[in-house]
């Protein structure tokens, strides 16, 4: 069971209780505080260290990491889509888990650029007090010229998970790829939210009807009661795994490397099904509460294709949606 500590978020507050160097790890996270706090305060209780955590969305802590490469201030990069964390490879060391024969192959790193935690499915949602069960059940069905102006996605540049859904979006769809960008773009009319957890407001209050969103955080706003209800696509979906990585030229390495062993224990992945999410693990079974993953209709998520393209993808995505105009 998790239980321990309270960790520290707020460093320069407390410098005067602050321990050894060697006793200390900086954490970067885009995970929500639900989710990173039980752990960092079990991995604090359980080894004595000192854990500073940082949070923000996973692409803004991810450039922050490749600015301060010259001297890095964080140990481990915590959250993000692995398809993320490959783009900023060059600014992570290579680590293979101790825990890594429990992990299942398909989501294990071949070089050990990251450790993975939990797999994340894209799903649909619609507000159901505006449209019927039915009406939407694929990525084509966002291409409609009724829905447009009323679907709920993140800036892509800024959420590691929208990029994702956006490449999902793509591989499910088909066709050229600046085609598929430009009609979505589009659909959105302008629209374009700050942050992923702006999606599922925007669904639940009525102002879009539509969204795209993580299967976990679908579920747990329709566990608090929102009308919300959640597809998972006829034309498929993706299971890329988000993830932690080793900041190259870390100030604590060794503290850093035994963070990464523990968010992949059987202690902390069976935490995920109380979250909604999925592990990554062999030993660790499913919530009975989620649906099969061979009940899903999946696409071949590329994550090398979908990382070196980062760039690409993201530069065409802005321009489209700027114009506005129709396809």
């Amino acid at each position: 069971m998790l239980a321990g500590c309270g960790a520290r978020t707020d460093p320069d507050a407390q410098l005067s209780f602050a321990p050894e160097q060697s006793d200390r790890l900086v954490v970067y996270t885009s995970h929500k505080e639900e989710v990173w706090r039980p752990v960092v305060q079990e991995f604090e209780a359980r080894t004595g260290i000192w854990v500073d955590v940082v949070t923000g969305g996973s692409n803004e802590l991810l450039a922050r990491i490749a600015q301060e490469s010259d001297a890095p201030a964080a140990d481990v990069m915590f959250g993000g889509g692995v398809d993320s964390l490959e783009v900023y490879r060059d600014y992570f060391t290579p680590y293979v888990s101790g825990e890594q024969e429990n992990i299942l192959e398909i989501y294990q790193s071949p070089e050990g650029i990251w450790t993975p935690f939990s797999v994340l499915p894209v799903v649909l949602i619609y507000n159901t007090k505006l449209l019927a069960d039915g009406q939407i059940t694929c990525w084509q069905d966002l291409l409609q010229p009724g829905l447009r102006g009323k679907i709920a996605f993140a800036d892509p540049g800024v959420s590691g998970s929208s990029f994702t859904a956006l490449v999902t979006l793509l591989q499910a769809v088909g066709g050229e790829t600046d085609d598929t960008l430009q009609q979505f773009a589009y659909n959105l009319g302008g629209l374009e939210l700050d942050s992923s957890g702006e999606v599922l407001t925007a669904v639940a209050n009525g102002s879009c009807w539509v969204g795209i969103t993580l299967e976990e955080t679908a579920l747990k706003r329709q566990q608090a009661g929102d009308s919300i209800a959640l597809i998972y696509p006829e034309d498929g979906t993706s299971l890329v795994p988000d993830g932690s990585a080793l900041v190259k030229g870390a100030p604590h390495p060794e503290n850093a490397r035994k963070f990464l062993d523990f968010t992949a224990s059987s202690d902390v992945q069976q935490l995920l099904a109380d979250l909604y999410r999925r592990s990554v693990r062999t030993d660790v079974a499913p919530s009975p509460d989620l649906p099969g993953l061979d009940t899903l209709a999946l696409v071949d998520y590329d994550i090398s294709w979908a990382s070196q393209n980062h760039d690409g993808v993201l530069m065409s995505w802005a321009f489209y949606l700027d114009r506005r105009e129709t396809p």
